[in-house]
């Protein structure tokens, strides 16, 4: 993140309504602009295309292949992408750039065999038993591989502090769907969702070949050197731990409530709840600007305290070094307080809006009574995230994997709880009960880290490194007469 800290500085140093405007611009561009892009090309093709006009079960069939490449691409590639981006940005550190295309290559294989194992059992389930064509199976299951490469180069290109090529490549990516889809049903007279999902998959391949195309002109030398990647995975493994554990619990409760009475099981494959799926969506938009505010304002104020007190312990005095302990920890408590009063009011203003706006638009009944209790829970979980991300400059990964797993596990169960017990309106209980556990148990461990700092930092190493053999002698000094 620490890439746009400068460039955000530069523009709100200016103070002023038009720099508070470019600098929001960019900071939206810099993390949640990918996103957007994909959702508003579907959101066009279907307008163009005339989705709505299509039959129902190809609009359900193309809804959830969309649906289920974007959750299970997000999932397997959780495991890994945590402790390979450790890797490469020690390696970075330490320069050894020709380190990088070995993680690249062997993270790479990594994800497609892990993908594999889930993506093509279900598609042979789909072609045989959901009796959808090959042609069909095959365009979804291929964006759903490209989708996955896709999410692994942008960890490259993130840690190379490259958003703004990762927002241009997902623009240059989304306007070739568009045009794609035109060109398939318009003049090749494809249906309209063959012509869209296979226009997405174009979309995303090209996506991630532009992404590993910069990736190889950056890093041009191959060291080779595999075995120090797989040694990664045993040393960090809380990583791939607390970032599994979060992505999960980001669609646990989804996965609950598809074995409630209210799901839809589509050609025996997909299965879905589309009022709690839309309310779920609803809400994560109605919040998601808390992740542009927490970047912008932990670079322009939180990263600089950080940067202090990193360089107090490397040469300065013990009361250099309390001093500025105490700036960079009051400095956390001020972001998170912001980050919750400026979000709060952004949440209730959308919030709002989308009470009396969406029922025009035909997202009324059920969708509406979700949505409430939702999005308080959406509210908690980006402020329970900002909270990891702390963690993580810490260094303090048993905090993370006890966070997340908490978060997880509380989510599932009040998930359960609420669509067994309660009504619609508390059907988001499992959500906010899940990030309520998990913002407490984050912000406990960061009050731990606070009084356990010192001991950490000076007292966590050995002088001498561990391994097998004769113990070294103890004698530091002899006198000589």
């Amino acid at each position: 993140m620490a890439g746009i800290g400068v460039k955000l500085n530069r523009i709100f140093e200016k103070k002023s309504v038009f720099a508070n405007l470019v600098g929001f611009t960019y900071s939206t561009i810099a993390t949640v602009a990918p996103m957007v892009l994909v959702i508003a090309a579907i959101i066009l093709m279907g307008w163009i295309l005339g989705l709505n006009r299509a039959a129902y079960l190809s609009r359900e069939v193309f809804f959830c292949t969309v649906l289920y490449i974007f959750i299970f691409a997000l999932l397997t590639v959780s495991p890994f992408n945590a402790v390979l981006s450790k890797y490469m940005s020690d390696a970075i550190f330490e320069e050894r750039y020709q380190d990088i295309l070995p993680c690249y290559y062997l993270g790479l294989m990594f994800n497609i065999v892990f993908s594999c194992l889930f993506g093509i059992p279900f598609c042979l389930w789909e072609h045989f038993v959901g009796e959808v064509s090959v042609f069909y199976v095959f365009t979804g299951f291929c964006g759903y591989i490209s989708l996955v490469l896709v999410f692994y180069s942008m960890i490259y290109l993130s840690i190379c502090k490259d958003y703004q090529k990762i927002s241009l490549y997902f623009l240059i990516g989304m306007i070739v769907t568009f045009i794609l889809s035109l060109v398939l049903n318009f003049i090749f007279h494809w249906e309209v969702t063959i012509s869209m999902l296979f226009s997405l998959m174009i979309g995303f391949f090209l996506i991630a070949v532009m992404e590993f195309a910069t990736i190889k002109r950056y890093f041009v030398k191959n060291s080779n050197r595999y075995k120090e990647v797989l040694k990664y995975f045993g040393k960090w493994w809380q990583l791939v731990a607390a970032n599994f554990f979060y992505i999960l619990g980001l669609y646990i409760h989804n996965f609950v409530f598809w074995t409630s009475d209210m799901r839809i099981i589509v050609v025996r494959s997909f299965v879905c709840n589309q009022p709690y799926d839309m309310a779920t969506c609803i809400a994560m938009f109605t919040n998601i600007s808390a992740t542009v505010i927490f970047i912008a304002r932990i670079e322009m104020h939180f990263h600089d305290k950080y940067k202090v007190y990193s360089e107090s312990v490397i040469g300065g005095k013990k009361a250099d070094i309390n001093n500025s302990k105490r700036r960079m920890f009051r400095a956390i408590s001020n972001e998170l307080m912001s980050l919750v009063r400026i979000q709060f009011i952004i949440s209730v203003v959308v919030y709002l809006l989308c009470i009396v706006l969406l029922p025009r638009f035909g997202m009324g009944g059920m969708v509406m009574r979700i949505y409430p209790c939702m999005a308080a829970g959406y509210f908690v979980l980006f402020l329970m995230y900002s909270a990891i991300i702390f963690l993580y400059y810490y260094s303090d990964l048993a905090g993370a994997v006890m966070t997340t797993f908490g978060f997880c596990l509380a989510t599932f169960l009040g998930s359960v709880f609420a669509m067994l017990y309660l009504s619609e309106i508390w059907y988001g209980l499992g959500v906010l009960l899940g990030a309520f556990v998990g913002w407490t148990l984050a912000y406990s461990r960061l009050r731990w880290v606070e009084k356990n700092l010192d001991r950490n930092i000076f007292c966590k190493w050995q002088l001498l490194k561990r391994g097998r053999g004769k113990k070294p002698s103890d004698v530091v000094y002899r006198r000589s007469n």
